[in-house]
Protein backbone atom coordinates (compact mmCIF):
# COMPACT_ATOMS: atom_id res chain seq x y z
CA UNK A 1 0.00 0.00 0.00
CA UNK A 2 2.67 2.64 1.22
CA UNK A 3 4.96 1.44 -2.01
CA UNK A 4 1.53 2.26 -4.15
CA UNK A 5 1.53 5.56 -2.75
CA UNK A 6 5.22 6.61 -2.83
CA UNK A 7 5.32 5.01 -6.68
CA UNK A 8 2.39 7.60 -7.44
CA UNK A 9 4.19 10.42 -5.29
CA UNK A 10 7.30 9.90 -7.38
CA UNK A 11 5.32 9.64 -11.08
CA UNK A 12 3.44 13.12 -10.12
CA UNK A 13 6.30 14.96 -8.74
CA UNK A 14 8.28 13.63 -11.69
CA UNK A 15 12.12 14.54 -12.21
CA UNK A 16 14.99 11.59 -11.80
CA UNK A 17 15.65 12.48 -7.96
CA UNK A 18 11.83 11.72 -6.86
CA UNK A 19 11.98 8.64 -8.82
CA UNK A 20 15.41 7.58 -6.80
CA UNK A 21 14.45 8.43 -3.67
CA UNK A 22 11.20 6.92 -4.27
CA UNK A 23 12.83 3.49 -4.65
CA UNK A 24 15.39 4.01 -1.92
CA UNK A 25 12.55 4.22 0.60
CA UNK A 26 10.90 1.54 -1.10
CA UNK A 27 13.88 -0.41 -0.91
CA UNK A 28 14.23 0.56 2.67
CA UNK A 29 10.79 -0.97 3.48
CA UNK A 30 11.34 -4.16 1.75
CA UNK A 31 15.30 -4.79 2.76
CA UNK A 32 14.69 -8.41 4.45
CA UNK A 33 17.95 -7.87 6.61
CA UNK A 34 20.19 -5.78 8.38
CA UNK A 35 22.87 -5.00 5.28
CA UNK A 36 20.21 -4.27 3.13
CA UNK A 37 18.50 -1.77 5.43
CA UNK A 38 21.94 -0.14 6.33
CA UNK A 39 22.36 -0.01 2.34
CA UNK A 40 19.06 1.20 1.87
CA UNK A 41 19.44 4.22 4.69
CA UNK A 42 23.09 4.87 3.07
CA UNK A 43 21.31 5.22 -0.41
CA UNK A 44 18.45 7.68 1.08
CA UNK A 45 21.27 9.73 3.11
CA UNK A 46 23.45 10.06 0.31
CA UNK A 47 19.93 11.25 -1.43
CA UNK A 48 19.28 13.74 1.36
CA UNK A 49 22.86 15.00 0.87
CA UNK A 50 22.75 15.33 -3.18
CA UNK A 51 19.71 17.44 -2.50
CA UNK A 52 21.18 20.02 0.21
CA UNK A 53 24.12 20.26 -2.02
CA UNK A 54 21.93 21.60 -4.68
CA UNK A 55 20.13 23.65 -2.62
CA UNK A 56 23.07 25.25 -1.18
CA UNK A 57 24.98 25.73 -5.22
CA UNK A 58 21.64 27.80 -6.21
CA UNK A 59 22.11 29.67 -2.92
CA UNK A 60 25.45 30.06 -3.70
CA UNK A 61 24.94 31.51 -7.54
CA UNK A 62 22.18 33.94 -6.26
CA UNK A 63 24.52 35.36 -3.49
CA UNK A 64 27.60 35.95 -5.73
CA UNK A 65 25.73 36.94 -8.92
CA UNK A 66 21.72 37.92 -7.57
CA UNK A 67 22.40 41.60 -7.29
CA UNK A 68 20.72 43.50 -10.34
CA UNK A 69 23.65 45.37 -11.36
CA UNK A 70 25.98 41.99 -11.64
CA UNK A 71 23.96 40.84 -14.56
CA UNK A 72 24.55 44.23 -16.43
CA UNK A 73 27.76 44.19 -17.82
CA UNK A 74 27.09 41.84 -20.84
CA UNK A 75 23.53 43.72 -21.63
CA UNK A 76 25.93 46.84 -21.62
CA UNK A 77 28.49 45.80 -24.04
CA UNK A 78 25.69 44.17 -26.28
CA UNK A 79 23.78 47.43 -26.26
CA UNK A 80 26.45 49.19 -27.96
CA UNK A 81 26.36 46.63 -31.01
CA UNK A 82 22.13 46.46 -31.01
CA UNK A 83 22.42 50.77 -31.28
CA UNK A 84 24.38 49.94 -34.22
CA UNK A 85 22.42 47.70 -35.57
CA UNK A 86 19.40 49.54 -35.29
CA UNK A 87 20.67 52.40 -36.64
CA UNK A 88 22.20 50.89 -40.39
CA UNK A 89 19.02 48.84 -40.89
CA UNK A 90 16.65 51.25 -39.84
CA UNK A 91 17.84 54.92 -39.90
CA UNK A 92 20.02 54.24 -42.99
CA UNK A 93 18.40 51.46 -45.24
CA UNK A 94 15.04 51.11 -44.03
CA UNK A 95 14.35 55.35 -43.84
CA UNK A 96 17.07 56.37 -45.95
CA UNK A 97 18.53 59.09 -43.61
CA UNK A 98 21.47 58.58 -42.97
CA UNK A 99 25.03 56.45 -43.71
CA UNK A 100 27.11 55.04 -41.16
CA UNK A 101 30.44 53.70 -41.27
CA UNK A 102 31.41 49.61 -41.23
CA UNK A 103 32.91 48.73 -38.51
CA UNK A 104 36.61 47.85 -39.10
CA UNK A 105 39.65 46.50 -37.12
CA UNK A 106 38.73 44.65 -33.59
CA UNK A 107 35.78 46.36 -33.04
CA UNK A 108 34.06 44.64 -36.16
CA UNK A 109 35.76 41.03 -34.46
CA UNK A 110 34.04 41.89 -30.99
CA UNK A 111 30.73 42.40 -33.04
CA UNK A 112 30.61 39.26 -34.43
CA UNK A 113 31.59 37.70 -31.28
CA UNK A 114 28.87 39.34 -29.31
CA UNK A 115 26.44 38.60 -32.15
CA UNK A 116 27.67 34.84 -32.19
CA UNK A 117 27.43 34.53 -28.38
CA UNK A 118 23.75 35.94 -28.20
CA UNK A 119 22.15 33.95 -31.21
CA UNK A 120 24.05 30.79 -31.58
CA UNK A 121 25.23 30.42 -27.82
CA UNK A 122 21.67 28.79 -27.12
CA UNK A 123 21.68 26.89 -29.93
CA UNK A 124 25.16 25.14 -29.08
CA UNK A 125 23.63 24.63 -25.94
CA UNK A 126 20.84 22.63 -27.21
CA UNK A 127 23.04 20.51 -29.33
CA UNK A 128 25.50 19.92 -26.66
CA UNK A 129 23.10 18.52 -24.52
CA UNK A 130 21.22 16.45 -27.11
CA UNK A 131 25.21 15.04 -28.19
CA UNK A 132 25.66 14.63 -23.92
CA UNK A 133 22.01 12.62 -23.90
CA UNK A 134 23.50 9.42 -26.20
Amino acid sequence: MIATILGWLGNLLGGPFAKAAVDAYRAKLTAENTSEKIAADLAARALEVEARERDLAGKLIVAEQGRWYTALPRPLFAGAFIIYVWKVVVWDKVLGLGVTDPLKGDVADWAMIVLTAYFGGRSLEKVARILARR
